[in-house]
């Protein structure tokens, strides 16, 4: 098991009227799966993955990171965590415009505190996996949508993390190169053994799933094995 939640609850209010998210989420995700979790706008993926991620805590409920209850973690160690066990992939995909695209995966490794030559060979390599070999100095203005989500991707993989996150990866992607995507998300699953949850409701990534969950209202309504 590497993710685990319990009960999981997430409430937000607006002008004092309460609009939950999520309304009891009990999942485990184990080491070396790739999931996708798939449902509607609204129903709740993104802050799934957010809560799985760290990037938020929940109204109720607990999450652990194996075995780890990350609610009882201090600010510092949740950040460890992101910095170190888990790459995160978003639907814009975050990039520093004044980075070019060795650079923005270097900036993971930066805060790890590697060595320069150490950061420039690590980007090299990751680069060159997500298939971008020669475009290492392009800033993301001078490379395409895919392109760039592949930098991302790169990014993500930079601490060689066990977990990895991604929240609707082709939603600004055409078919084609969002199958190429999605493919080599795959294949890094297989020879890598990182663990990758996607939330989307494209029907290709969904298609594409070795495990699915479907969301519906904040609540797991179906969880599959295609």
């Amino acid at each position: 098991m590497i993710v685990k939640t319990e009960g999981l609850k997430k409430v937000f209010s607006s002008d004092h009227v309460e609009h939950p998210a999520l309304r009891g989420v009990d999942v485990q995700i184990n080491e070396g799966e790739f999931v996708v979790v798939a449902g509607p706008s609204g129903s709740g993926k993104t802050t799934l993955l957010n809560m799985i991620g760290t990037l938020d805590s929940p109204t109720e409920g607990k999450v652990f990171f194996k075995d780890r209850d990350v609610g009882a973690m201090s600010v510092g160690e949740r950040t460890e965590l992101r910095l170190h066990k888990i790459g995160f992939v978003f639907q814009a995909y975050n990039l520093i415009n004044v980075l070019t695209a060795a650079e923005n995966v270097e900036y993971v490794l930066l805060l790890q505190g590697l060595a320069g030559e150490q950061r420039r060979q690590r980007a090299h390599e990751l680069l060159e996996a997500v298939g971008l070999e020669g475009l290492e100095n392009r800033r993301p203005e001078q490379l395409s949508g895919g392109e760039q989500q592949r930098v991302a991707v790169a990014r993500s993989l930079a601490s060689e993390p066990e977990l990895v996150l991604a929240d609707e990866p082709t939603a600004n992607l055409d078919q084609a190169t969002g199958k190429e995507l999605i493919e080599l998300m795959l294949e890094l699953n297989r020879e890598r053994g990182i663990t990758f949850v996607i939330s989307s409701h494209d029907r290709m990534v969904i298609e594409h799933a070795r495990r699915l969950l479907r969301l519906l209202d904040g609540r797991i309504v179906a969880d599959e094995k295609p």
